[in-house]
């Protein structure tokens, strides 16, 4: 079976409105999106340092910092000495913002969920087996390359 030609195309397209759905339903926070972010690194990788963040965020320590200051400042930040090393400083995440992060994920979901009850069964079964298919295929180790444009010398 051939995969249609306007597919690529399509995959960009839905993804691009599943991140407006997010977006729409992060809009209610007062964090903005690029602290949102940063919470969500250093809750995903707790041994995370400032030059840590940096390399993450793909911007220079001096950056990372001002942003850590920003959520120190409101509450949603701790730096911590680590307890191996004191001279490293952990970045920690307040109890206000693993609340503020599982709000989000709950407000996120349900506003996916609203999209998805407007599709019949029938498409949501599908499009559930299709995105396991997809993850698949994008964490499995690709194959050789048959496209010679692809190869290099």
């Amino acid at each position: 079976m051939e995969r249609p030609a306007d597919l690529a195309a399509a995959i960009d397209a839905a993804a691009g409105t599943l991140i407006a759905v997010l977006e729409s339903a992060a809009l209610r926070h007062q964090v903005p999106p690029t602290q949102l972010r940063v919470l969500t690194l250093i809750c995903g990788r707790p041994e995370t340092n400032v030059n840590g963040l940096a390399e993450l965020l793909d911007v220079v320590p001096s950056s990372a910092s001002r942003l850590c200051d920003r959520l120190e400042a409101t509450g949603l930040l701790r730096r911590v000495a680590d307890p191996r090393d004191r001279r490293e400083v952990r970045l920690v995440p307040t109890a206000a913002a693993l609340t503020l992060l599982g709000e989000l994920a709950e407000r996120r979901q349900r506003a996916v969920q609203a999209v998805l009850d407007r599709m019949p069964v029938r498409m949501q079964h599908e499009l559930l087996l299709a995105l396991a298919g997809f993850a698949r295929a994008a964490t499995s180790a690709p194959e050789q390359q048959t496209d010679p444009a692809v190869q290099t010398a």
